[in-house]
């Protein structure tokens, strides 16, 4: 800030100031390609971002199964309930593994459903942003 000599005053904002200000000022002027970009973001970020949660749910739930069958199997609570408790083991374990195991694959369908739904708006968004 500086008084040049007159009845004013003049002051100039640095970079990162004259960049929040252009920020602002661009969500009130109606700047629609800033707009289409951040969309365009986000839709981008949505495929692999369900597509993450359905996995890690399944691939949580086979996990904690697993150690559920393991535990029955091995721990002073199999020896408690006996050949049962071996058995109910076996197949928890067992199911709790497919679980973990299709994590991966659930994660690709998942991710090829969500690319399919958002794809023909990311096309119209590309096309306008490339013009």
């Amino acid at each position: 800030m500086d008084n040049n000599g007159k009845n004013g005053f003049q002051y100039t904002y640095s970079a990162k100031d004259q960049a929040e200000v252009r920020r602002i000022r661009e969500k009130y002027t109606g700047d629609n390609e800033g707009n289409k970009l951040e969309r365009l973001r986000r839709l981008d970020a949505r495929v692999t971002q369900r597509a993450q949660a359905v996995s890690l749910v399944f691939g949580v739930l086979g996990a904690f199964m697993l150690g559920g069958g393991m535990s029955l199997i091995m721990t002073d609570i199999g020896k408690a309930l006996g050949m049962f408790s071996i058995v109910l083991g076996i197949i928890i374990g067992i199911i709790g593994g497919v679980l973990a195991g299709f994590a991966y694959p659930i994660y690709n369908y998942v991710a090829r459903l969500e690319k399919e739904k958002v794809a023909p708006e990311i096309i119209r968004l590309t096309d306008e942003l490339m013009k």
